[in-house]
């Protein structure tokens, strides 16, 4: 199932602050708000939504093709996600702009104060999707990740009108965007990914309700944290899945994209939707487990080994035929 992922590639520069960015917010001074936190560490990791969903498919034995622009500074990150699996044949070249980054801090409660520097992002738009058709033979998905905004309208528009199927991931770019821009980043949308709050956003700026909603796309698939995932579908009932149980988080950065990783590589190899949302859960325990969002590793068979653990006899025998056919 040939799949690009449209999206940033970026460096993320992670830093933790030992208390709650609340305890130091004065509601009624928010206008003249003039905070520095001091922070005991720096990571600096590879990142972007695009490259992070990449990694995720390829380390579950999907190839995809990563679509994206970029500086000429990705030269070793580029050496990476090749080494690991991901097709970089399609990558749009900046001669003037860096790669982005994005630089986060987070807080012992886990919120976050984030930054995001485009750079070569913000020529995202000038690539057009037909090429990498072309290049890699056809497309059966593709995944519109938070990018530089009039690309990330270029490349649904181009979807709708190729008629290629496409999952629509808006999340950080939902802020920025009014009503009409949102209906026009996810109408016909195979799948719509975003969180709870994100998910009550986009109807509250589109002003459809969840039944509306899922008028204009198939699926809409919702992460919870902690309490997992739900998914719903046109004509059925809303069901949900449990978040893997007895996860220490430690880094909630790229849990997310590892979440969608790992539902549409699922999705990829023919897998029902319940064995896809618990395929992405388990990724996403891997990538909350430590700092970094493309520093997990495992074989598939521990991977199979901890949905089993996670989801019992039935969930594992449908993806250990997957991951391990020969078993």
């Amino acid at each position: 199932m040939p799949l690009a992922v449209t999206g940033s590639v970026a460096t993320d520069h992670l830093m933790s602050f030992r208390g709650k960015f609340a305890d130091s917010l004065v509601v009624d001074q928010l206008d003249k708000i003039a905070l520095s936190f001091l922070v005991e560490d720096l990571e600096v990791r590879r990142g972007g939504c695009a490259a992070n969903i990449a990694f995720g498919l390829a380390a579950l034995g999907v190839r995809p093709v990563l679509v994206a622009a970029v500086g000429e500074d990705i030269a070793d990150y580029r050496s990476w996600l090749e080494r690991h699996g991901v097709d970089c044949g399609s990558l749009h070249y900046s001669d003037t702009r860096h790669t982005a980054r994005f630089i986060c801090t987070t807080d012992d409660s886990h919120a976050q104060i984030a930054s995001f520097y485009a750079g070569a992002m913000s020529e995202a738009r000038e690539i057009e999707l037909r090429p990498v058709q072309a290049r890699v033979g056809h497309l059966d998905m593709v995944v519109v990740a938070p990018n530089d905004p009039e690309a990330m309208m270029r490349h649904t528009d181009e979807c709708r009108s190729r008629g290629y199927r496409f999952a629509a991931d808006p999340s950080q770019q939902l802020a920025w965007s009014d009503g009409d821009t949102i209906r026009r980043l996810i109408d016909g949308a195979t799948y719509l990914f975003s969180n709870e709050y994100e998910a009550a956003l986009i109807e509250q700026k589109t002003g459809w309700s969840a039944l509306e909603t899922l008028e204009h796309v198939e699926n809409r698939i919702v992460t919870l944290g902690r309490a997992g995932v739900r998914v719903e579908r046109r004509g059925v009932d809303p069901w949900t899945v449990d978040a893997v149980a007895g996860v220490e988080a430690v880094e909630p950065t790229g849990v997310g994209d590892a979440f969608r990783a790992g539902f549409l590589a699922a999705v990829a190899a023919g897998l029902p939707h319940l064995q896809a949302a618990q395929t992405g859960c388990v990724l996403a325990a891997y990538v909350v487990e430590g700092v970094g969002t493309q520093e997990y590793a495992f074989t598939q068979r521990e991977f199979c080994r901890r949905l089993h653990d996670a989801y019992g006899d039935e969930a594992a025998a449908a993806v250990t035929g997957w991951l391990l056919p020969d078993a």
